[in-house]
């Protein structure tokens, strides 16, 4: 049964992108096939994983107004097997105006992924989707957070990251209520930790101290080869798999499969 994550934080610049498309690859890397989806309008997912913009003919936007099905817009990632992705472009920004004068607007991603009579997204070619939400809390992150089973929150070790964090908590809960019960949060992720920082050690142990359990083992450090991919149009993991970067997610992969086979059991 296909199982969809949504990556998700409002606050810009916290390692959502990064995330979806070095924990899909390591995901694929595990022979899991793996679907990520582009719900971000600047689109850099899309070009993380080397699919150009004169490339990008139906993206997400399509997908959401109901334009094309998933199977015509999912495109295959460059030099990573098993791992496709729903491209986005700027155009997708208009799509949380369009969303709000519909009548089932919150709803579109998820009849999207999840077809009508399978709950579970049973029916989709792939073992999980990792949804690359924008970074605000509108109508784009509310239909991920509606078709989503659970969520997973990256959370840079700087100052003020857990100012924000309880705003999306609330969101959760109250989309978890009213249109998703079976919402649920996968985890949080300390991302861009610089262990020369005294700050970045604080702000794990604030976490850790505040969230408890919701907080992976794996912390992504600040690492070169991670802010050099997307200059490649490839993840991490395919330019230089040995790097601190890319053995975190690999890590990371490892703990949100044992943290699905918890959920589910």
């Amino acid at each position: 049964m296909t199982k969809i994550l949504a990556i998700a934080n409002q606050k810009g610049g916290v390692g959502k992108t990064t995330t979806a498309i070095n924990l899909g690859t390591a995901l694929a890397s595990i022979s899991k096939s793996v679907l990520v989806v582009d719900l971000d309008p600047q689109g850099n997912a899309s070009t993380g994983l080397g699919i150009e913009r004169k490339d990008r003919h139906r993206t997400t936007y399509d997908l959401l107004i109901g334009d094309a099905k998933l199977s015509e817009i999912a495109v295959k990632a460059q030099q990573v097997d098993g791992l496709d992705i729903v491209p986005s472009t700027v155009e997708l920004s208009g799509a949380d105006i369009e969303l709000r004068n519909a009548e089932r607007g919150r709803f579109q991603l998820r009849e999207a992924l999840r077809p009508r009579g399978e709950n579970g997204a049973g029916s989709l070619p792939y073992d999980y989707v990792l949804i690359d939400c924008p970074p605000s809390l509108n109508y784009l992150t509310v239909n991920a957070l509606v078709a989503a089973h659970s969520v997973l929150v990256p959370l840079q070790c700087e100052y003020f990251a857990l100012e924000g964090l309880s705003q999306l908590l609330y969101t959760v809960s109250r989309v978890r209520k009213s249109l998703n019960p079976e919402l649920q949060i996968q985890g949080v992720v300390l991302t861009m930790f610089d262990r020369r920082s005294k700050l970045s050690g604080q702000v794990a142990d604030d976490a850790r101290e505040n969230l408890g359990d919701l907080v992976y083992e794996t912390i992504v450090p600040r690492n070169s080869k991670i802010a050099e991919a997307p200059q490649h149009g490839v993840p991490a993991l395919v330019h230089d798999i040995t790097s601190p970067g890319s053995q975190a997610y690999i890590k990371l992969a490892n703990e949100v499969l044992r943290r699905e086979h918890d959920l589910v059991a």
